[in-house]
């Protein structure tokens, strides 16, 4: 499938951002922000804190955009203290979920293999997970991009392949925010650094990750697969990112955070 035929998608992460009073005004004046055509090529997703979900859900509901958690448990229950599952999640009207966001794996001890339990458990729930990959700076500089993203992508894409009812299941791809899997490639040395990969770096790895997708899922899957990029996104490089050929949006930070600029970035032509 040419990326000319998958939807973009950017999803704003506020991470530990945003009291319940500013959200409101927040969407007030993004959505005025928009151009009147923006929404058709384009899915808009906010990720909210735990606490802010229920607010952000009433205030997207009527406006059309998606709400995401920015973390989910793999068990349906038990004792897991400060934890939250996907059916507590999907009792709220939540139909997505960041995993395995760079900061989880640093701060929290996230590893491969949780995040491909968390992405299996969100599936099965019915939720379309936004799977982060990334490497970091000396990696990179060393030479492991592709081996380091390579096996995290492996990790959860085997998971997922191996899931008994859906191994075979063809309509598993991300048709809209309701079903199928996103992955966001975020260079760890990018998040909140101001530096950003050029498009080309960007482009090389977005292409890489759909190639080890097809090889594990099929060139079907990997062809409607939307692969976001991450890293210090905003309002003046979108542009260049979104124009190449395997980025198929972006998993926004900071940016997301102002109204006006995440509005501009989803009024950019090549969005």
């Amino acid at each position: 499938m040419s990326a000319a035929k998958r939807k973009k998608l950017l999803a704003g992460n506020w991470k530990m951002n945003m009291r319940l009073a500013e959200i409101e005004p927040f969407f007030t004046a993004f959505a005025g922000g928009l151009d009147a055509g923006s929404r058709q090529h384009l899915d808009v997703l906010f990720a909210a804190p735990f606490t802010q979900i229920q607010a952000t859900l009433a205030a997207c509901r009527a406006r059309g955009f998606a709400v995401a958690a920015q973390n989910v448990h793999f068990e349906a229950s038990g004792a897991f203290t400060g934890e939250v599952s996907a059916v507590m999640l999907t009792d709220l009207g939540v139909r997505s979920t960041l995993i395995g966001h760079s900061e989880r794996r640093q701060y929290f001890a996230e590893t491969d293999e949780t995040v491909a339990k968390k992405t299996v458990t969100a599936i099965k729930n019915a939720m379309t997970p936004v799977v982060c990959v990334g490497e970091l700076l000396e990696e990179r500089k060393s030479g492991k991009t592709f081996e380091v993203v390579g096996h995290q992508v492996e990790a959860v894409l085997t998971a997922v392949k191996n899931q008994g009812p859906l191994k075979d299941r063809e309509a598993f791809y991300p048709g809209d925010l309701t079903d199928g899997l996103v992955i966001a490639y975020e260079p760890v040395w990018a998040i909140g650094t101001g530096l950003s990969a050029t498009t080309e770096q960007a482009q090389e790895v977005h292409a890489f990750i759909r190639k080890v997708a097809g090889e594990i899922l099929g060139t079907a899957f990997a062809g409607k697969l939307r692969i976001l990029y991450g890293g210090s996104a905003n309002p003046g490089n979108i542009a260049g990112l979104l124009a190449q050929p395997d980025i198929d949006g972006g998993l926004v930070g900071g940016a997301s955070l102002k109204p006006g600029d995440f509005a501009a970035m989803c009024n950019t032509p090549s969005a």
